[in-house]
């Protein structure tokens, strides 16, 4: 595996100022906007506060945003000649894969370094382990996203299901209880989103599974739904890109 592919990989995903304004820079004005400047951001959380707990959703939000742009991009710039460029170099496809996959974990860490730094400054509290916790799950967690990014790339190969993908990560959020809280009957269909377990687990150091309209949910049920999830996009994933090979 080459390290100078990586970098120029995670220089040029870096320096492309649109992508990174939705992955990194949006999700931190999030934090500021709906957390830190709100008065009820000072509120008392499970361990920590309000703006804790919004901090971890929007860095949770911008990291699937990364995940899942990158990986959709392996799957587009394999059907878009890359991959034929790369097939002359000794790169084989994994390797190219496992570089992809290292870029994705590593932008991912972007969105969550801004909006931690922006919580510490600006109004949210929470113990030292909290923050490592959740900052570690919202990371790991942000992974299968990537599987979703894959299986929409090689299902249309183009930018533009990309990019479509990216304002259906909008919706998933506002339906997974990321951006508001949700109670009744929404919170119970929440539970079965793919956003919602990877957030719920990622502000479990602090909340414990108390938190807007939930009472001590039990560990199991955010742990099952990622589980899930990252069988079916995996699924779809493999599924779409043997048909897209068998086209070609």
């Amino acid at each position: 595996m080459s390290t100078t592919y990586v970098t120029t990989e995670f220089q040029r995903t870096v320096r492309n100022f649109p992508n990174m304004f939705f992955i990194a820079l949006l999700p931190g004005a999030f934090y500021l906007v709906f957390g830190a400047l709100m008065e009820f951001g000072a509120e008392p959380a499970g361990s920590g506060n309000v703006a804790a707990v919004i901090m971890t959703s929007m860095a949770c939000y911008g990291a699937a945003m990364a995940t899942l742009s990158i990986g959709g991009s392996v799957a587009v710039e394999q059907f878009q000649g890359w991959g034929r460029q790369l097939a002359l170099t000794p790169l084989t496809s994994s390797g190219f894969v496992t570089i992809k996959a290292i870029v994705a974990l590593g932008v991912a860490a972007m969105p969550i370094l801004v909006v931690y730094s922006l919580g510490f400054f600006f109004g949210a509290q929470a113990p030292p382990n909290v923050w490592i916790l959740s900052a570690l799950l919202c990371w790991l967690g942000s992974a299968i996203f990537a599987l979703f990014g894959l299986a929409v790339g090689f299902a249309f190969r183009t930018e533009a299901a990309l990019s479509a993908a990216g304002g259906l990560l909008v919706i998933l959020a506002f339906l997974g209880n990321v951006f508001i809280p949700l109670t009744g009957t929404m919170l119970t269909i929440a539970k079965f989103t793919p956003m919602y377990g990877m957030v719920a687990l990622a502000r479990y150091p602090q909340t414990q599974g108390t938190y807007a309209g939930m009472t001590g949910e039990s560990l199991w049920i955010p742990v099952v739904n990622v589980m899930a999830w990252a069988i079916i996009f995996g699924a779809a994933a493999a599924i779409m890109s043997r048909r897209a090979l068998a086209r070609r």
